[in-house]
């Protein structure tokens, strides 16, 4: 019983690992389209933030990067 689990483990932190690989390309994803969008449209920080779903809070951060 033990060694039944034990084997499972490793397939289940390989899954778990895979899945938060998706999650950070999906945030990485969505950080990179409103870098795009600040460079290139002329919307406020929360229409952004609504359209690629981030927090307004990150959107203002990676505005002030762009200014620096």
């Amino acid at each position: 019983m033990l060694q039944e689990r034990s084997s499972e483990w490793p397939k289940r932190w390989e899954e778990k690992g895979r899945q938060e690989g998706r999650q950070e390309g999906r945030e990485e994803g969505r950080r990179e389209a409103a870098h795009n969008m600040l460079l290139r449209t002329q919307f406020d920080d929360t229409t952004i933030a609504e359209i690629v779903g981030l927090e307004v809070s990150e959107i203002s951060a990676l505005r002030a990067e762009l200014k620096h």
